[in-house]
């Protein structure tokens, strides 16, 4: 091996090569990429390997390799879609318990994938802070089913932060659906029985309406009318008659319709003729009193519902924790961020160094007083009374500028991510501060899981069809612009309290944040969000078309950008939001966060276009 060889190389091509085999498919593409794994058609895409290929890094990407590769070989798209349900929370119950068992059956044939998958589900619950949640109701069901029927298919024990997951569901899941689990062994190793056994246990855990209709129910209803249908044949000119007689019947029926809209649409010029008469006869400067519109409940969307605003809040973060708390909660996240406290600051110098350069100095000539100008200083030596002989230095400084910083407070961010993000929010407001920018904090979720009281009240008033919106919204103030940050550092140690983080609904938040923004007297307004998903609320999506709040996400970003009256980026982290925003960022790991932050506030205010679109990726 030569010294520029990658000394991983050589184990990649033997992992594409043994998962090629594994999945039966020889013409699989298999790459290794920053961005999140995934597998689309005929290729896969797996966890970088570096150079240095440590222990964890090639644990994960044959863990990777291992579940895509058992999901090609024993899974089968159309029997999947088939028994698929139409709600939300029942498809979610339905691909985990899906793709465990995949790894199941591919444990039980090959045993060496186990501990491979085991390492995955091990990284991948250590990322998401499973291993904190206390509380049923802060972990998904989704996951922990899956995690349960795998480690009842398989004997083996799940790893330490998603068994934490798994024993906080499992009394719940066996009690309501433990007879159902007792017969996994007959159904593991096919699918379509699998799927209908899935059906029965989503059913049995209370999600039994999102089901939608039953595919074998409708097969057999099909298969009795062809029947009925051949055992019935009536004779043909018995049939000619009566169909003569319907067009008959007919014919006289679409007259006399034709007759009787005549008549309506006399009746209604008429009545508007007289309407217009009476409106014409009233005093001037008045008119019949009408109740005015609803208004919208969204400027980028008119069309977008929400059922009810009742339990909505705007609340500053002092508000949701005794001061003690916040003390204690921010004490906590500084502990815990104490190793990159180091790489922070430094980033925070050189974002400062970066504002403060465009900070120019200025200078005004032919001042009676002031500092001796040096390009004059042969005509004061010829005649020192010679006026108009000095300099004033002045500060150019950037125009009253306000940055606004949107935080996705949702339950994915749980861990190291809300961490990351609450400790840049810190580094960026002091330094804009001292850099005379005003600096907004402002962080977005829902008060409650599954809907709260909005969806009590949906279903106590008889579960209207496509309510819209259907859970309370939660936007949190952490920083207000004109506040200083010595005041407020301690509020947000609130990201870091248990319970906290729920549900993301992105386009309201981020419509709030604009109308904010808009108040403001400052010249230049710059909003910038930090997500790391797509808008999900499953109370939400499980009443409604299953984009309704990526769309109205897409149609608020649309009214921002149109308007430029706010400059809007933004920052996903693992989740490619360059698909929603202009000007966006994707980072695969958390602690690039702080870099990426302070590239794309200093990139806004580059003199030099180009400069700026290479930095902030901005599209074409």
């Amino acid at each position: 091996m030569t010294r520029n060889d990658n000394p991983a190389e050589p184990f990649k091509k033997a992992l594409a090569e043994a998962t090629r085999t594994m999945a039966d498919d020889r013409e699989m593409t298999v790459s290794y990429s920053v961005d999140p794994p995934g597998m689309t058609g005929e290729s896969m895409r797996l966890p970088q390997v570096t150079r240095r290929m440590t222990r964890d890094e090639v644990l994960l990407a044959r863990g990777t390799a291992d579940a895509f590769a058992l999901r090609r070989k024993y899974h089968n798209p159309t029997t999947h879609t088939r028994y698929a349900p139409e709600g939300n929370l029942a498809r979610e119950l339905y691909e985990a318990l899906e793709t465990a068992r995949c790894e199941a059956v591919g444990a039980r044939t090959m045993p060496g994938t186990a501990g491979n998958i085991d390492a995955k589900i091990a990284h991948e619950a250590g990322r998401k802070g499973y291993g904190q949640i206390t509380q049923p109701s802060d972990a998904p069901l989704a996951t922990a089913a899956g995690y349960l029927l795998r480690h009842l298919a398989t004997g083996r024990p799940m790893p330490a932060d998603a068994a934490n997951v798994m024993e906080l569901w499992r009394p719940f899941i066996e009690q309501q659906a433990g007879g159902t689990l007792a017969g996994l062994d007959e159904v593991l190793s096919d699918q379509a029985a699998f799927a209908r056994f899935a059906r029965q246990v989503i059913t049995d855990l209370g999600y039994g309406d999102q089901l939608g209709d039953d595919p074998d129910q409708e097969d057999e209803e099909e298969g009795d009318e062809a029947e009925s249908q051949e055992q019935e044949n009536p004779d043909k000119q018995t049939q000619d008659d009566q169909e003569s007689d319907e067009s008959e019947s007919s014919e006289q029926d679409q007259s006399q319709q034709s007759q009787d809209m005549s008549q309506a649409q006399a009746t209604m010029d008429d009545s508007a003729e007289l309407e217009m008469s009476e409106e014409a006869d009233l005093p001037e400067g008045e008119a019949p009193l009408e109740p005015p519109p609803p208004a919208a409940h969204s400027d980028a969307d008119p069309n977008y519902e929400v059922f009810t605003t009742d339990f909505d809040e705007e609340i500053a973060a002092e508000e949701l924790a005794e001061p003690i708390e916040l003390e204690r909660l921010r004490a906590y996240l500084d502990q815990q961020l104490e190793p990159l406290k180091g790489a922070v600051s430094r980033l925070a110098n050189k974002l400062q160094r970066r504002l403060q350069a465009q900070q120019s100095r200025s200078w005004e000539f032919d001042r009676e007083e002031g500092i001796l100008d040096a390009g004059r200083l042969a005509r004061v030596v010829a005649n020192p009374t010679t006026p108009l002989s000095f300099k004033v230095e002045k500060d150019t400084e950037f125009r009253d500028t306000v940055v606004t910083l949107l935080l996705d407070n949702s339950g994915s961010m749980r861990g190291r991510p809300i961490s990351i993000a609450a400790i840049c929010a810190d580094v960026l407001a002091r330094t804009l501060e001292r850099c005379q920018v005003k600096v907004e904090i402002l962080g977005f979720t829902t008060r409650a899981w599954k809907g709260g009281q909005s969806r009590e009240r949906w279903l106590a008033a008889g579960r209207q069809q496509q309510p819209g919106r259907l859970n309370d919204l939660r936007h949190i103030i952490y920083k207000r612009a004109d506040s200083p940050w010595r005041r407020v550092r301690s509020n947000l140690g609130l990201m870091m309290k248990e319970g906290l983080l729920k549900e993301n609904i992105d386009g309201e938040a981020l419509e709030w944040a604009h109308r904010r923004m808009l108040g403001r007297p400052e010249a230049r307004k710059i909003l910038m969000v930090i997500s790391d998903g797509a808008p999900v609320d499953d109370s939400t999506l499980s009443v409604n078309p299953a984009n309704y709040l990526e769309k109205h996400l897409r149609d608020v970003i649309a009214m921002v950008e149109r308007r430029r009256a706010v400059e809007l980026l933004a920052i996903g982290i693992g989740h490619d939001v360059t698909r929603y925003y202009q000007r966006a960022v994707t980072i695969t790991d958390v602690e690039q966060l702080a870099g990426a932050m302070t590239e794309q506030l200093a990139a806004l205010f580059d003199t030099d276009p180009r400069a700026r679109a290479r930095v902030m990726g901005i599209k074409r």
